[in-house]
């Protein structure tokens, strides 16, 4: 903070549990990074490389310190994790995460089709080594999951092993969580929150709107995901009530 302000919402130091913000990398440069870091790098908590850019990005081991330099979690789309599979090829995925010393994975099924068994073996099997997240919905608009089927798969994976799961919604925010609008399938939120923990979710929700539902309903300290390089500061700023969406909520009485 460049000055003290009262009536903020408190939020924790970095490194935290919950209030967490998580940003896609969908190909920033090595000058990018570092401008990235000087500028949100505290308010970030981790780093998506999204879907498959990790494979052609350039310079994507000088990334990737930059970014654990700067206290940053990196991990990999799980889209890349997807293609791995399906080419029965998860010893080589987890040497490659070895190889650039990536300490975080994500696991998912978003695109490809394995049951659910099999995926809460490769989540156990991972968290021996890594920290895992691991995905939940599919990104096929047209596939829709019922609330009891949410709550049932993300505890599920959270027993496996992932230290948080994560909602999906594609870079667009417009799949899984969220109609094909945008508009926030509120009733199923609602109802995942009534068997989950709000604190082991990340959200994904690249949408400003829906980063102020999000906060107008669980508060400053949602984990929230997916989010552009540059709206992380404009993130922070809705998550202190200092923009107009949520400038009421943090006011003196």
């Amino acid at each position: 903070m460049n000055f003290d302000l009262p009536y903020l919402p408190q939020r924790a130091s970095k490194p935290r549990t919950n209030g967490l913000t998580m940003m896609m990398d969908k190909g920033l440069s090595i000058r990018q990074v570092e401008d990235f870091i000087e500028t949100a790098g505290e308010l970030t908590d981790m780093v998506k490389f999204g879907f498959g850019t990790s494979i052609i990005s350039p310079n994507l081991a000088e990334k990737i310190k930059l970014y654990q330099n700067a206290n940053i979690d990196v991990y990999l789309g799980g889209t890349l994790f997807e293609a791995f599979i399906a080419r029965d090829k998860f010893d080589e995925y987890q040497r490659m995460l070895d190889k650039y010393k990536i300490n975080t994975v994500e696991v998912s099924d978003g695109s490809i089709e394995i049951s659910h068994t099999e995926k809460c073996k490769y989540i156990s099997e991972l968290n021996k080594n890594f920290k895992v997240l691991s995905e939940v919905g599919s990104k096929d608009a047209n596939k829709l999951i019922p609330p009891y089927k949410w709550i049932e798969l993300m505890q599920k994976e959270l027993d496996a092993g992932s230290w948080k799961v994560i909602a999906e919604a594609r870079e667009g925010g417009n799949v899984g969580i969220f109609r094909g609008s945008g508009e926030v399938r509120s009733d199923l939120i609602e109802e995942i929150l009534t068997k989950i923990d709000n604190d082991q979710i990340i959200w994904e929700s690249p949408q400003k709107t829906q980063q102020v539902w999000f906060i107008k309903l669980m508060g400053s300290n949602v984990n929230l995901g997916n989010i552009a390089f540059n709206e992380v500061i404009p993130l922070e700023c809705l998550r202190l009530g200092l923009r107009g969406d949520t400038f009421f909520d943090h006011l003196p009485k």
